[in-house]
């Protein structure tokens, strides 16, 4: 299962607003903010299930090794908006 920590990290590779994502998932924002919080509060399950999917279509893959947990981004995808957003992220000022 993929964790909020996660979660954020992914968002963050691909510069996803929350509610980006959510949009993205077709979870509710709030859902979505209790899946990322710390103080790790209850998600339902198929929440979960969507939010990764999305994720995942967009080119991120959750890692899960004996020595932790993470993303890495794959590739770009062809949906326009992240092509446009990781565009963006590659010519930012040094």
């Amino acid at each position: 299962m993929i964790t909020g920590r996660q979660v954020r990290a992914a968002r963050a590779l691909l510069n996803w607003t929350q509610e980006r994502l959510a949009e993205k998932a077709l979870v509710a924002l709030t859902a979505l903010k209790r899946l990322e919080s710390e103080r790790g509060l209850g998600v339902h399950e198929g929440t979960i299930d969507q939010v990764r999917r999305a994720l995942e279509a967009a080119g991120i893959l959750f890692i899960e090794s004996g020595q932790g947990r993470g993303v890495m981004f794959l590739h770009e995808t062809s949906d326009p908006q992240t092509r446009q957003d990781a565009g963006r992220r590659r010519r930012a000022p040094s």
